[in-house]
């Protein structure tokens, strides 16, 4: 990821950051953290990045993406679920209890699962099939996204004049959160297919 950034700079920043809310698992914590120390000199000697003009980009391909998963949502959030519902464990009744979520807690949903890890990248889609106002989407989404990515690389930036030994301890810590991450998806999978079974079963 890191030698991706460095070699291909701000057009990574926004192709990552397009295809992260756009329902694809990028792990927006490691690129904008490393986008982060890659504005300090630390890292590869040279500042490569300007911490503005990161959080502008990142928050630019976030609203692109999510205006994307939003659209799919909400043109054929409906059709993809008679098609495809039983391969990516979707029903009809998930459909309904989200749009009665969104019409109540819609715009919290919106701006808060922009700043929660895995959600922020699914949140988008939801949102389209209940068919939130696209200017109030685009407004939360703005605010949430520019938040995450503000955050994430201040706390690169912050990290860049001791990035050699921040870098060594991720790596140290890999293994451990690849495993845990992998059990959560496993059990959420799990329980998902029985979830899915017992509703088509009804």
């Amino acid at each position: 990821m890191q030698s991706f950034i460095q070699s291909y700079g701000y057009f990574a920043l926004i192709l990552l950051s397009i295809a992260g809310s756009a329902c694809i698992p990028i792990p927006s914590e490691v690129v904008f953290v490393v986008a982060g120390a890659l504005c300090t000199t630390a890292v590869t000697g040279h500042a490569q990045f300007t911490l503005w003009a990161v959080i502008v980009v990142g928050t630019l391909g976030s609203m692109i993406g999510s205006q994307v998963a939003y659209e799919v949502g909400r043109s054929a959030g409906r059709t993809i679920v008679d098609r495809w519902g039983k391969w990516i464990l979707l029903t009809h009744k998930d459909l309904d209890s989200s749009e009665r979520w969104f019409a109540k807690y819609g715009s919290a949903a919106v701006l808060i699962g922009r700043v929660l890890p895995v959600v922020r990248s699914f949140i988008s889609v939801p949102a389209g099939i209940a068919e939130m106002k696209r200017d109030r989407f685009v407004v939360l989404t703005a605010i949430g996204s520019a938040i995450w990515v503000a955050l994430l690389s201040a706390l690169g930036y912050a990290a860049g004049k001791n990035w050699h030994h921040v870098s060594k301890d991720f790596h140290y810590a890999q293994t451990p959160m690849i495993i845990v991450v992998a059990a959560l998806l496993i059990f959420g999978l799990w329980h998902r297919i029985r979830s899915v079974r017992r509703q088509n079963a009804g």
